[in-house]
C-alpha cells in the first residue's frame, strides 16, 4: 500500500513527504496483514494454502484429513489462527465441460458451513487438474518420490496453493469483493 497524495497532504507538521510516507510505514506496520486462504476439498483431505500480506503469492500451508464437518471446521480454523483471513478461495471441481458435478454440489454444501461458522466470505476458483498439475510440480522439485499418505498430503497442500494463486493472479492481488 502507498499513502495517496491527498492522504501525504492531510499530514500536518510532518514537514515532508519522508515524514508522511514513515507515518503510513508505522501505521501499516501496526496493521495486522490481511490474508486469502485456499481450500483444496477432497473426500479425504482438505489441502490448506495461504497468501503472502501483499496477496501476490500463495504458499501451501497444510493438510487436515477429514473427520466430520465440525472438526474439518475446527482443524482449518486452527491451522489458521495466526493469520487474519479475509476470505476463502475453494477450487471447484467442475466437470470437463465446464459444468458443475456431484463433487462441486458437495463443495458447494461444505463452503455453506465454512460461511456460516467463520462469518467469511468463499469464493470459488475452477479446479480442473489442479492435483495433476500439483503431482507434475512436487515430482519435478524431486519431492515427489515419497509414498502413501504423506505424498498425498503434499499433493493436497500444493492443489491449494495453485488454486489460490490462479484467483490472486486472475483477481490482481485479491483485493476487493469477488
Amino acid at each position: 500500500m502507498s499513502a495517496s497524495i491527498q492522504e501525504v497532504n492531510s499530514y500536518k507538521g510532518l514537514g515532508s513527504l519522508a515524514g508522511a510516507c514513515r507515518a503510513a510505514r508505522l501505521r501499516l506496520a501496526s496493521t495486522p496483514a490481511v490474508r486469502i486462504a485456499g481450500l483444496d476439498l477432497g473426500e479425504r483431505r482438505i489441502g490448506v494454502a495461504v497468501s503472502d500480506a501483499l496477496g501476490m503469492t500463495a504458499q501451501p500451508l497444510g493438510t487436515v484429513d477429514r473427520v466430520s464437518l465440525k472438526t474439518d471446521l475446527e482443524r482449518i480454523r486452527e491451522m489458521l489462527a495466526e493469520y487474519t483471513i479475509e476470505r476463502f478461495v475453494a477450487g471447484l471441481p467442475l466437470l470437463m465441460d465446464g459444468t458443475e458435478g456431484e463433487q462441486a454440489g458437495k463443495v458447494r454444501r461444505f463452503c455453506d458451513s465454512l460461511e456460516a461458522a467463520t462469518e467469511l466470505p468463499v469464493s470459488f476458483q475452477d479446479e480442473r487438474l489442479s492435483s495433476v498439475e500439483s503431482k507434475r510440480l512436487l515430482s519435478a522439485a524431486g519431492a515427489g518420490d515419497k509414498r502413501g499418505k504423506q505424498k498425498k498430503g503434499r499433493v493436497d497442500r500444493m492443489a491449494a496453493a495453485l488454486i489460490l494463486q490462479s484467483y490472486l493472479d486472475r483477481h490482481s492481488g485479491g483485493s476487493g469483493p469477488q
